[in-house]
């Protein structure tokens, strides 16, 4: 289930996965957007961790349970499946001054899909945008990547804290929008899910738009 009614405190909970290499910023997103905190000396994350924040969607309370893990290490991989179990929303993020990290997003991306709905929604990220002088991957191309995947896509400082808030919000109100046009058209009867499966986003147009595409398009 996507979301669900729950106490006066909110009136959904969506669970958004941080996914990508280690190093490449994740953590410091966690904590700019939950605590807007960012840490020089941050560490690799180890195990799993969580954050929560709450934000208002078309006069709906949406909490957000953001999760970040070392996925990628090899003696955390036993964790991946219940990481991504109930997952609606993920930020797959690489760090537009390091190409590798940008290499990697492929396997990521086919990971997040093995292990979650055919449509959880999706954002791009390239973190680390302050760092001008050093980048090793282009706008376009991550635009590009992003429009053939069906995927959001954005550039992040966290450091900055440049479109971080809208990052998280964007995935956010997505899912949220998915799953309440889904409520309407199950007669608000709790059978909210993500959409059927072939009804992807499309990034080439608007980022706020939902456009019902084949399985195959890109």
């Amino acid at each position: 289930m996507a979301g669900y009614k729950a106490d006066d405190d909110y009136d959904y909970l969506f669970k958004v996965v941080l996914i990508g290499d280690s190093g490449v910023g994740k953590s410091n997103l966690l904590s700019r957007f939950t605590k807007n905190e960012f840490n020089l000396e941050s560490k690799s994350t180890i195990g799993v961790e969580f954050a929560t924040r709450t934000l208002n969607v078309d006069a709906k309370v949406i909490k957000a349970q953001i999760w970040d893990t070392a996925v990628n290490h090899y003696r955390y991989r036993a964790i991946t499946s219940a990481y991504y179990r109930g997952a609606v929303g993920a930020l797959l993020v690489y760090d537009v001054t390091r190409h590798a990290t940008f290499e990697n997003v492929d396997r990521w991306l086919k990971e997040l899909r093995n292990h979650t709905d055919s449509n959880i929604v999706v954002m791009l990220v390239g973190n680390k945008s302050d760092l001008r002088h050093l980048v090793a991957v282009s706008t376009e191309d991550g635009k590009s990547y992003a429009e053939k995947e069906s995927l959001y896509f954005m550039e992040t400082s966290a450091l900055e804290a440049t479109n971080v808030e809208n990052a998280f919000a964007e995935v956010l109100t997505q899912i949220y929008h998915i799953v309440s046009k889904k409520a309407v058209e199950g007669g608000e009867n709790g059978t909210a899910s993500l959409p059927a499966k072939g009804e992807k986003i499309d990034v080439k147009n608007d980022v706020s738009a939902l456009k019902r595409v084949g399985c195959c398009s890109s």
